[in-house]
């Protein structure tokens, strides 16, 4: 039999990750595509020979997911893979019926086909949606790890943005690591944090190569999510953060609600600035799907150097750049701290976004009154400081997990929000990995 003509739908993260440990050097198949959407400056590009195998010397194209249809037909495709994550339900079978209707199969590939087996105890962060908390959970979680005794590094889901065959395997220990991958905010925001506490941070493409070297220098792995997608690796302990800010979301977006179904342990974040019937109704539909999990209340408290300065003052306030944007958040710790300690006003950037910025207002409507720290390169960035340096802001609250100083000029003045977990009651989280890891 001729090999399956298959496409790939993605954002640059799960459907490399499906192809390397399933398509790749897999004589039954052909891959004639990848299709990509969420991430900007990804279509257009190539996945590359280096990276593809023996059957792909020209490597494979990658298109925007608008010529979908187009491609099925004149590629000869007759299975598309759907491979990205923090979408409805409902999405998910609108693609599907227009895959079927121009005549391909549609498919959702799980764990068995797609997960590695380390030689190291690994232990995953995932969420049911983006936003939910599963930074400052993994940072959580990395700290009592390392206390008990252990060497951990963080896996992070990946972000590839640049050259690919240079990103198949990054290290990150320091700062100028950051600079010699040329990171972006997005990836700044994930790998700093891990970095200021003493924690080894390993990411890029191909994550069998990842894991097999990060393996030979670090005790126990530690997979830290992303979006709401699940682990790419087996995991001997599965935790998934929840959002009662979005109670309900828990069961109705793909593949959040893979992650209910695969978690050992929950934890409920935010409950310090929810709504309590909110706690309780995600409560209820976490035991609904998966009454054996051990379920965690936790807050995410604000710290903010001068809470003084935001008093009285025109702020404007920039947040997560994913969690506004397909994590569908109208606000975040920032705007939350803009409100608490006393601004006079809360200042709408769009007015004064240009560029990528204004564009991804225009794709993103519902983002709100608040500014997407979107930085996916080095004219996005630009575009970023542009806009926020033009709206003439008495302060600027920055609640991105990096000081943005760092990376772009902002020319006026600035404080920067910061929020860690901190579990309610019992049982926590050191708890569950005492219980579950021998101290070494």
């Amino acid at each position: 039999m001729a090999p399956i003509r298959t496409l790939i739908m993605g954002a640059a993260g799960r459907d490399f990750h499906n192809f390397n440990t399933f398509f790749r050097d897999n004589p039954d198949y052909e891959v004639v595509a990848f299709t990509a959407t969420q991430i900007p400056n990804i279509e257009g590009r190539k996945y590359p020979a280096a990276l593809a195998g023996k059957q792909y010397p020209k490597g494979i194209p990658i298109y925007p997911e608008s010529e979908l249809v187009k491609l099925i037909k004149t590629l000869k495709v007759a299975q598309v893979i759907f491979a990205y994550s923090d979408v409805p339900h409902e999405l998910v079978m609108h693609k599907a019926s227009l895959v079927n209707a121009a005549g391909a199969d549609f498919r959702l590939m799980g764990t068995a086909y797609t997960q590695i087996k380390s030689t190291r105890p690994v232990v995953s962060v995932c969420a049911v949606r983006t936003g939910a908390g599963k930074s400052q959970t993994t940072r959580r979680v990395s700290l009592i790890l390392r206390d008990m005794g252990f060497k951990v590094a963080a896996i992070r889901h990946p972000m590839p943005y640049g050259d690919l065959v240079k990103q198949k395997v990054q290290r990150f220990a320091t700062y100028k690591d950051l600079d010699k991958h040329e990171c972006t905010i997005e990836e700044r925001e994930e790998y700093e944090p891990h970095l200021d506490n003493g924690i080894i941070v390993y990411a890029g493409v191909d994550y069998e190569a990842i894991l097999r070297q990060a393996e030979k220098e670090v005790d126990i792995i530690l997979w830290d999510g992303g979006n709401n997608d699940f682990p790419f690796y087996v995991s001997d302990l599965n935790i998934v953060v929840a959002d009662p800010h979005r109670a309900g979301h828990e069961t109705r977006y793909h593949p959040g609600e893979t992650n209910l179904n695969l978690a050992d342990v929950f934890v409920i974040n935010k409950v310090d600035t929810a709504d309590s019937e909110a706690v309780i109704a995600v409560r209820d539909a976490l035991h609904a799907i998966n009454p054996g999990a051990l379920v965690i209340e936790a807050a995410s408290p604000l710290f903010v150097d001068k809470p003084e300065l935001i008093r009285g003052k025109r702020v404007l306030v920039v947040e997560d750049g994913p969690t506004l944007t397909h994590g569908e958040m109208a606000y975040g710790a920032g705007y939350v701290a803009a409100r608490r300690f006393g601004a006079a006003e809360i200042i709408d950037p769009r007015p004064f976004a240009v560029k990528s910025i204004a564009a991804t207002y225009q794709k993103y409507p519902n983002t709100g009154k608040i500014l997407p720290a979107m930085g996916y390169g080095g004219a996005m960035m630009k575009d970023l400081e542009t806009t926020i340096n033009k709206s003439g802001a008495d302060l600027v609250v920055i609640a991105t997990p990096i000081d943005l100083n760092r990376v772009i000029k902002i020319k006026l003045p600035t404080q920067r929000v910061r929020y860690e977990l901190q579990e309610i009651g019992k049982p926590t989280l050191e708890d569950i990995l005492k219980a579950k890891f021998k101290k070494k």
